[in-house]
């Protein structure tokens, strides 16, 4: 069983006297800056020069400084700028404010796991992880609750890397829920499994291909959009709630009997060895290199499948319905 820690477990005090730069202020970057600074915690955020998100930091109420003079001034440099900029921020901009017993956060172990930013030996390198959305996580913060979190070690050059990534897990209020320890590896790898074979790419494409489906039958787009994607919310709320057991409860007894006597034809051992082949890709860093390529080469595949994706049919009956039912928002 996992390793859990809870706000009891964790000494806060252990970021006394320390400042901690936040880097990016994107989803996770104004939840992080934002739990940690209401914890007591010395908060400064790093960003560009040019960065639109400059005035929206400072309205909140943080310093914000170049991304440089962050990292010098931080005692703990948390990058949160988007995966495919990380190194690019590391090389040219973090690096250089790095000294020996300071800490090098993450809140997604791609960079590390993958070796595109390769810490110095002397500093403490960890993960925390908060398994939301930013919004969600700054909310249930606001709510008196928090976001579970994920905590990994890669380096412990102090001997208190252990500590001092629990303690700022419990300043974003992750240890109020939980926090699991896990790996680099680990929560990378499946991370990238999850968004490409369940969460974005399995899902989008079984939306599609039962979409698909009906109006090559016949069927009018609209009714078809209802069906395979507008009550699509529905099921997922029923499963976050309380498992697929709980969604088979909360639905009909035909749709129950049609999960489970067609579900797994739909996702067949053909479906299944697939996903296989996947996570392999991903274990082996196949896909990695194929993203780190893909950004090298403008994001030449990247944009023209995106476009593709939005001329489907599905977006522009989607666009249409969606604005009939305005307690939706955009």
């Amino acid at each position: 069983m996992a390793n859990i820690y809870y706000d009891e477990d964790v000494d806060l005090d252990i970021l006394t006297g320390k400042k901690i730069a936040v880097i990016g202020y994107g989803s996770q970057g104004h939840a992080h800056a934002g739990n940690l600074k209401d914890s007591g915690l010395d908060v400064v955020v790093g960003l560009r020069p040019d960065s639109a998100s400059r005035e929206i930091a400072e309205k909140d109420g943080h310093q914000v400084l170049d991304t440089a003079q962050a990292a010098q001034a931080g005692d703990i440099i948390m990058i949160l700028v988007p995966d495919e900029k990380q190194k690019k921020a590391y090389d040219e901009e973090i690096v250089g404010g790095l000294e020996a017993g300071k800490a090098l956060a993450f809140a997604h172990g791609f960079n590390i796991h993958f070796d595109q930013i390769v810490p110095p030996a002397d500093v403490d390198v960890f993960m925390v992880a908060p398994k939301g959305p930013g919004h969600l996580v700054r909310r249930v913060y606001n709510e008196g609750g928090g976001v579970p979190c994920l905590l990994a070690l890669h380096q412990d050059a102090t001997g208190k890397a252990k500590d001092i990534a629990l303690a700022y897990a419990r300043g974003l209020g992750g240890t109020r829920a939980g926090v699991i320890e896990t790996t680099f590896k680990e929560e990378t790898e499946t991370d990238l499994f999850g968004e490409q074979v369940v969460l974005c790419g399995g899902l989008s494409e079984l939306v599609r291909a039962g979409f698909d489906t009906l109006v090559e039958a016949g069927y009018q787009p609209e009714i078809a959009y209802f069906e395979c994607m507008h009550e699509l919310k529905l099921i997922v709320d029923l499963m976050y709630e309380g498992g697929i057991k709980y969604m088979r409860f909360s639905v009909s007894d035909t749709a129950q009997f049609g999960d489970i006597t067609r579900g797994r034809r739909v996702i067949n051992e053909k479906v299944r060895g697939e996903m296989k082949n996947i996570l392999a890709e991903v274990q082996s860093g196949k896909f990695a290199r194929e993203w780190i390529q893909e950004n090298e080469n403008r994001r030449e595949v990247f944009d023209a499948l995106t476009k593709k994706d939005e001329e489907h049919l599905i977006e522009q009956v989607g666009e249409k319905l969606r604005g009939m039912m305005r307690w939706i928002k955009k």
